[in-house]
């Protein structure tokens, strides 16, 4: 049974270590195959500085796109095969240079028929391929430098992850939640302030009979996230995002980003022409959240809260 046929494009990263390895393998012989003593690993390092008389490390990790540890370590291993030597520049003896060995030269000379010779080979195994494997590798490169293969596994994550959680109305039975949740993330970087007490003592009082909503997440029958939607008595700043909170380990699965789209759909519905927060800066995550959201900074009225330090609004 084919492995790659079975398992499909989630061993990506494996089937290209494979081919890596074989053409590796490969590789090493083709040098034995010309007299050249030649550590594959080493031909990036060993091509910038055939073609140049020196360079710092840091340079040559630059040009070949390595990390500095990883061009360091293949330079020392090269020092130690007699192949680069180091010396101090002439224009700052604080800076050291690398540079091609009497015997590195030799082999710079020696390995151009061999360039020649691989790049037939190349060509010829590119000119009975169905698809160009330089051109997919150069837009594969591409997009993963716009966007990691990480990322885009974290951002499916989030998305399949968020397709099983439901946003529903506040009940009484929601109470608990309602309160430990808000009091869980409020006691971990602030105090309780008055404000906070009144809200979630009573939220049927200081929000629902005031005109507010408040959203519940829900995953697996459990509530894992709630966020209110003040009423206020502020003609300017009417509708409030407040009492947003998500259970610690329901965190990274874009249940704040489904409450505040859950908010702030209700209060379009409602007429609202903008909606109004008041947060802090300490907060980085809700930060990202709010910007994601399309809130921006503003100087609003006067907080009730000690713990604000900035407030914004997002225009509908």
């Amino acid at each position: 049974m084919n492995f790659f046929a079975q398992v499909g494009r989630v061993a990506l990263g494996t089937r290209i270590r494979f081919l890596a390895e074989t053409i590796t393998q490969d590789a090493a012989q083709i040098y034995a195959l010309y007299g050249i003593r030649m550590n594959p690993k080493w031909f990036p390092v060993f091509y910038v500085l055939s073609r140049c008389d020196a360079r710092t490390i840091t340079a040559i990790a630059e040009a070949i796109g390595h990390s500095h540890a990883s061009v360091s370590k293949i330079v020392t291993e090269m020092i130690k095969a007699k192949l680069v030597v180091e010396r101090a520049s002439r224009e700052d003896r604080r800076r050291t240079l690398v540079a091609l060995s009497a015997a590195g030269k030799k082999i710079a000379r020696q390995i151009e028929d061999q360039y020649v010779d691989v790049n037939a080979a190349v060509e010829e195994i590119s000119a009975r391929a169905t698809h160009d494997l330089w051109r997919a590798l150069e837009e594969w490169e591409l997009l993963l430098k716009e966007k990691s293969l990480l990322a885009r596994v974290e951002a499916k994550k989030k998305s399949r992850e968020a397709a099983a959680v439901k946003i529903v109305p506040y009940r009484k039975k929601h109470q608990a939640a309602f309160r430990r949740l808000n009091e869980e993330w409020i006691t971990t970087y602030f105090k309780m302030e008055t404000p906070d007490h009144q809200a979630l003592d009573d939220p049927e009082k200081y929000i629902l009979k005031r005109g507010g909503f408040i959203f519940v997440a829900i995953l697996e029958g459990e509530p894992i996230g709630v966020c209110a939607l003040i009423k206020r008595d502020d003609a300017a700043y009417p509708f409030e995002l407040a009492k947003m909170a998500v259970a610690p380990a329901a965190r990274g699965k874009n249940i704040g980003l489904l409450l505040g789209q859950a908010v702030a759909a209700k209060a379009r519905e409602l007429g609202a022409k903008k909606l109004f927060l008041e947060s802090n800066t300490i907060l980085k995550p809700a930060m990202g959240l709010y910007a994601k959201l399309g809130f921006q900074k503003i100087a609003g009225p006067k907080t009730p809260y000690e713990r604000c330090n900035i407030q914004m609004e997002l225009c509908f």
